[in-house]
């Protein structure tokens, strides 16, 4: 196996990325699957645990247990397809809220920056896992993830407590 190929080994099947920069999976039997996508499990709650490289006509064709147990340049391979893929903005800040009755306009500071979202009703928060994860959904559908509630901002921990 040369390195100019990009491939790499994963046990039964090894992965690389075309010069179209799509994923190929290539079975130990040979079998090639062009366009494989990452698919999580668990995205919100265990995101690097679980993931399916499925074919491009919806069939499970490798499984993954654990993300961070692959060797790299497959971790930034699936990664890298993953981000391009999902969409779930993570709260960084609250800056502000144009009232505290809904609907309202939440002002916030994210991992892809500044934006401003109506949120329709209290029952758009809600509570995942047993970590402080929150997932706000706008009146769009846009989903929002808040990581960890307690370690937002005092600013931000203040005006979320008015909703929660």
């Amino acid at each position: 196996m040369s390195s100019t190929q990009n491939w790499v080994l994963l046990g039964e099947w090894a992965l690389q990325r075309d010069p179209f920069g799509k994923l190929v999976l290539t079975t130990q039997q040979g079998e090639r699957f062009v366009g494989v996508v990452p698919v999580r499990a668990f995205p919100i709650q265990s995101p690097e645990v679980g993931i399916a490289l499925v074919s491009t006509d919806g069939k499970e064709v490798a499984w993954i247990e654990q993300l961070d147990a692959l060797a790299e340049p497959a971790q930034s391979l699936i990664r890298e397809e993953l981000a391009t893929r999902e969409f779930v903005p993570v709260i960084q800040a609250i800056v502000s809220v144009t009232s505290f009755s809904t609907p309202c306009t939440w002002s916030v500071q994210t991992d892809r920056g500044a934006t401003a979202f109506v949120l329709r009703g209290d029952e758009d928060i809600r509570r995942i896992g047993t970590a402080g994860s929150l997932l706000v959904a706008d009146s769009h559908g846009i989903q929002f993830l808040i990581r960890d509630q307690y370690a937002l901002d005092p600013q931000s921990k203040k005006i979320l407590d008015r909703f929660l």
